[in-house]
């Protein structure tokens, strides 16, 4: 995966896990799963003047029972009276939306009022909002600033922000043994992120002499502590050998609980597995249940596996209709292989009408795509076409354009 500008994540393999990739192309991101869900700030209780510890209690209830307009005029009353979590509340209330419209130059107002009382979460958060520009100007020196700030207070998330940017050298040099310090720091306070990353520092050998142990330690005590990405590459360790002894089962066992939590690649993996029998027994019907699992969140390889299984009735009973639609999924998001498959059905008149300028299209998109049998199924089809046809196919062509956005998934 390319190094994109989200500097506080964890480290993410792609679907063949490799934990040899460059340092560079392991950092993704983790938290931006949503618009406004990287933001989303814990409203935690902290101890206060005691002549405040009744309405904060009460703005806390009013919050987690849904009562977002009671809540924030309580936060409000607080924050007037500088409390601090009170007015990091408020920017977290500003960011989602909740009791008053979404507003990041609020949110921002509030953060910085109590980063300002030295709120170590609200100066985290303000770091964030430095880095992408949201609410004020983008700035990666203001980002590591406010991130050090926190980390420095012993805010572990912070802490592995901060040794993100040491790593991309955003906002401060490029230093591999300061990344690997607030790596530590945070994976001592049991902080799975940090413990992930300070895994793969080891794996890479950057900023710390490369041990394999020390990566395999690391990573599997954030596996242990629930994070997906290090069951992924705990898993992938042991399909490799890679620092542990090669083990199938221990493979299948790390990828499957990836997998439960919804971890997409592991979903296809493991539906992988069982359709090879590697690991586990041979289950047509289990691997049918893991790519459809992964197939409803937009992911094309499960799609087009899903088809498949769809168009040869394994684990499933055959169903051409089930099979095209499938197979539009991915090939609406441009995956060539589903685009030569559709194309091939629309020919054929398998699952859909016979359409030989839809047939023709979807040929041509696969063959533009890098399908290799796709030129040969689309001068088939031409034989079988008028010019007429031929020049309306090639300019659906043209004008086709895929959707990204079936990448965020799909409807059951």
């Amino acid at each position: 995966m390319g190094l994109n500008k989200e500097p506080y994540s964890v480290v993410v393999f792609g679907p063949q896990s490799e934990m040899g990739l460059p340092l560079g192309r392991k950092i993704a991101t983790l938290i931006n799963k949503a618009r406004t869900g990287f933001f989303a700030v814990v409203i935690a209780v902290f101890p206060v003047a005691a002549t405040l510890a009744g309405p904060q209690e009460d703005a806390e209830a009013a919050y987690k029972r849904g009562d977002f307009a009671t809540a924030y005029r309580l936060y409000l009353i607080l924050a007037q009276a500088d409390n601090a979590v009170a007015q990091r509340s408020l920017g977290a209330m500003y960011i989602e939306g909740h009791g008053v419209p979404q507003d990041t130059t609020e949110a921002v107002k509030w953060y910085r009022r109590a980063a300002d009382r030295g709120d170590a979460q609200a100066q985290r958060s303000l770091g964030v909002m430095y880095y992408y520009g949201t609410g004020v100007p983008e700035s990666f020196d203001e980002a590591a600033k406010w991130q050090r700030r926190a980390a420095d207070q012993g805010d572990a998330e912070a802490q592995v922000n901060l040794g993100n940017a040491y790593v991309k050298g955003e906002g401060v040099p490029q230093d591999y043994a300061e990344a690997v310090k607030w790596y530590r720091r945070a994976a001592d306070q049991g902080n799975a992120r940090a413990q992930f990353c300070l895994g793969i520092m080891y794996d890479d050998g950057h900023g710390v002499p490369q041990n394999d142990t020390e990566a395999v330690k690391w990573v599997r005590l954030a596996a242990e502590h629930g994070l997906a990405q290090a069951s992924d590459a705990l898993g992938s360790m042991y399909s490799q050998g890679h620092g542990v002894p090669r083990n199938d089962t221990e493979a299948v066992k790390w990828y499957r609980l990836a997998a439960e939590q919804g971890d997409v690649r592991d979903q296809v993996k493991l539906g992988t597995l069982y359709v090879k029998g590697e690991g586990v027994p041979q289950d047509h019907a289990e691997a049918v249940k893991w790519f459809r699992l992964a197939a409803e969140q937009g992911d094309t390889h499960a799609q087009v596996n899903l088809a498949t299984l769809y168009l040869e009735g394994e684990g499933v009973p055959q169903d051409y209709a089930e099979a095209v639609k499938w197979f539009r999924r991915a090939a609406e998001q441009g995956n060539a292989l589903a685009q030569g498959e559709l194309g091939d059905m629309y020919m054929r008149g398998s699952g859909v009408p016979s359409d030989y300028t839809l047939a023709y299209m979807w040929f041509n998109l696969a063959a533009a795509g890098g399908l290799r049998p796709a030129p040969e199924g689309r001068d088939s089809v031409a034989k079988l076409m008028t010019p007429a046809q031929i020049a309306q196919a090639e300019k659906l062509s043209r004008e086709w354009q895929p959707k990204p956005e079936l990448a965020k998934g799909v409807a059951p």
